[in-house]
C-alpha cells in the first residue's frame, strides 16, 4: 500500500481514527498519567527498575526471563518479606502465597497508609520481577492502561517515506502502557494496579475482562495473550465498593492498622536512625490521633516520617517532646486535623513519652 494512503489525520490535528491515541497526548503522542517510565519518573504509571518489553519485531535482543521464585508456606513467603522490610501479618502473607500459587490477583484493601502499595513493591522484590504501577484515577479511560499508536511518529514515517510504502501499525510506532507490558513479560513482571476504587465503573468493567482471560486485541495487528497469568496486585481504600464479580476473580485480605508491638517493628525497620524510645513514642501518639475524628489519620507511612523528623530536630538541639510537636506536620497532613489536635497535643505526647 502507499505511504500516503495507510492513515489520515482526523479533523483539527486529533489523533487519526483507529489510532489509539489518548485526548489530551503531547506532541510526542503520550499522554501525562499512560506512559510506562521509570524510576524517579513523576509519570504515576511506572514499570520499576527493569528493561523494556522484548519486541516481537526482533528489533530488540530477545531477554531471557528470569526463573520465578517460589515459596513453599506463607511463613517462608512471609519472612522474605520481612527480609525485605516488610512486616505483613498471617493474613496478608497467607492470601499473597495463595494467589501465586492459584495464579490469581491479590486484592488489598484498608484505609490509606497501612501499607498495600508497599506490599505489592515488596511482593515484587522477593519474587525478583520488575514492578509495573498503573495508578488509577478518574477518568480513566482503556488508552492509558493498554497501549496507544504513536501518531506523531507515524506522521514523520510517511513524510521521510515519499512513494515507498510504510507500515503505520509496526510495534516500532507502538507505545506500550501498563496492561500490555504486563501481558509480554509475565514471567518477569509484578503488576500493580493501585487505587482500582478511584477510577470508573467503565473502567473497572474493562478491566474484570481483562483479569477473566489475560490478553488483550490490538485491532491493527491482533489479540495478545500471556503465555502465564501474570502476578496482580490491586489496592483499594474502599472510597467505593468495587464490583463483585472483581472480588470473586482475586485472592483478598484486608490490611488493618498494625498492632502497636508490630508497628514499632515496622517504624524500627523502616525510619532512619531511630532511637527504640523514639518509635514507641511515635507509635504511642499515633495511636491516639487515630481514635480522633480526624479527616486523614495519620498512616504507618506517616508514623515513620514523624519519627525521622523529630529524631532530626532533636539531634538539632530541640528538646523533647518538643521535638514531637514541631514535627507533626510530618503525621498530619490536613489544615482542620492540625487546628483540631492543637490544644489536645500537649496530652497526647507528655502520655506517649511518658
Amino acid at each position: 500500500m502507499k505511504a500516503g494512503h495507510k492513515l489520515r489525520p482526523a479533523p483539527g490535528g486529533g489523533p487519526a481514527p483507529g489510532s489509539g491515541q489518548a485526548p489530551g497526548a503531547g506532541a510526542n503522542g503520550r499522554t501525562p498519567t499512560g506512559s510506562v517510565s521509570r524510576r524517579g519518573s513523576t509519570d504515576p504509571t511506572a514499570v520499576v527498575p527493569g528493561p523494556e518489553p522484548e519486541r516481537e519485531s526482533g528489533r530488540d535482543a530477545p531477554r531471557p526471563a528470569r526463573a520465578p521464585r517460589r515459596f513453599q508456606s506463607p511463613e517462608a513467603l512471609g519472612s522474605a518479606l520481612r527480609g525485605a522490610a516488610y512486616v505483613a501479618g498471617e493474613g496478608l502473607g497467607t492470601a499473597a502465597f495463595l494467589a501465586l500459587a492459584l495464579g490469581k490477583p491479590l486484592l488489598l484493601e484498608g484505609a490509606p497508609g497501612v501499607g498495600k502499595t508497599e506490599a505489592g513493591k515488596a511482593l515484587a522484590e522477593v519474587l525478583g520481577r520488575d514492578l509495573i504501577r498503573l495508578q488509577c484515577y478518574e477518568g480513566m479511560d482503556a488508552s492509558a492502561a493498554l497501549y496507544e499508536w504513536n501518531y506523531p511518529a507515524q506522521m514523520l514515517a510517511l513524510r521521510r517515506a515519499g512513494e515507498r510504502d510504510v507500515d503505520l501499525y509496526d510495534e516500532a510506532f507502538l507505545i506500550e502502557r501498563p496492561l500490555l507490558a504486563a501481558l509480554r513479560a509475565p514471567a518477569r513482571t509484578l503488576l500493580l494496579i493501585d487505587e482500582i476504587d478511584r477510577s470508573d465503573h467503565e473502567f473497572e468493567a474493562f478491566l474484570l475482562e481483562f483479569l477473566s482471560d489475560f490478553q488483550i486485541s490490538i485491532p491493527e495487528t491482533g489479540t495478545l495473550r500471556a503465555a502465564e497469568p501474570p502476578v496482580v496486585v490491586l489496592t483499594s481504600n474502599r472510597t467505593r465498593e468495587l464490583h463483585e464479580a472483581l472480588r470473586r476473580r482475586c485472592v483478598y485480605d484486608w490490611i488493618a492498622y498494625p498492632e502497636p508491638e508490630k508497628e514499632i517493628e515496622i517504624v524500627g525497620l523502616r525510619a532512619r536512625d531511630v532511637a527504640e524510645r523514639t518509635a514507641r513514642a511515635v507509635v504511642a501518639a499515633v495511636g491516639e490521633l487515630r481514635e480522633m475524628p480526624l479527616a486523614k489519620p495519620p498512616g504507618v507511612a506517616e508514623a515513620i516520617d514523624w519519627a525521622e523528623a523529630a529524631e532530626m530536630l532533636a539531634a538539632s538541639g530541640t528538646r523533647w517532646p518538643l521535638a514531637f510537636r514541631r514535627a507533626i506536620g510530618a503525621a498530619l497532613k490536613d489544615e482542620e486535623d492540625v487546628h483540631f489536635v492543637a490544644d489536645k497535643l500537649d496530652d497526647v505526647l507528655e502520655r506517649a513519652v511518658g
